[in-house]
């Protein structure tokens, strides 16, 4: 039986669940951010699918491969589990046009890499998720932008990169929040919350 399709909660990677390392290539160094887990486990909890959403183009660069990008997931799933959350899916872009990108495969113009809204859109449709009155969250004005064009509610975090003033309206998020943290507070607030959780 077909099960009804439900809200979700996408999320970036680096500088919204982990701390920022340039191109995270090894488990040792995946470092979530305070707050994280506790957060995502509030989303679980509330019935709302936690999917990551990330670009990931040192792929195409080759500086590491898909098991090193599989072991990296693994460990944020592991330490996440720890702290009683999991992530339902991830859906990674590894492409980047050449020169940057070199590994043949991978060195194209894709419609996966946000702020272009493949990701999402491919994910919605795979795990029958609503688009219409989901949330994106992300640490990158590319994270919003990509979330307003797949018709989210997108929402910036300051716990990674700073890019700076918005330049264009699909940048301008709908709320600004310090961390993970507060933005699952804020989400929660508007989608309600199971009692008790």
């Amino acid at each position: 039986m077909m099960t009804p399709p439900r809200r979700a909660v996408f999320l970036d990677r680096d500088g919204t669940i982990n701390q920022e390392v340039n191109y995270l290539s090894r488990p040792e160094d995946v470092r979530l951010i305070p707050g994280a887990g506790p957060a995502i486990a509030r989303l679980n909890a509330a019935g709302l699918a936690v999917v990551v959403v990330s670009n990931q183009s040192g792929l195409a660069r080759g500086y590491f491969d898909d098991g090193d990008l599989a072991r990296v997931q693994a460990e944020l799933s592991r330490q996440l589990a720890a702290e009683g959350a999991r992530i339902d899916a991830y859906y990674v872009c590894p492409h980047l046009p050449p020169p940057e990108g070199k590994v043949p495969e991978f060195a194209f113009e894709c419609d996966c890499r946000k702020p272009r809204p493949g990701l999402v859109l491919k994910a919605a449709s795979q795990m029958n998720l609503l688009l219409e009155g989901s949330f994106m969250v992300g640490d990158r004005l590319r994270d919003v932008a990509c979330g307003r064009r797949a018709g989210l509610t997108s929402i910036l975090v300051k716990s990674g990169q700073d890019d700076g003033a918005p330049t264009s309206d699909d940048e301008r998020p709908h709320h600004v929040a310090p961390d993970l943290a507060a933005a699952v507070e804020w989400i929660l607030a508007r989608v309600g919350e199971p009692a008790g959780a």
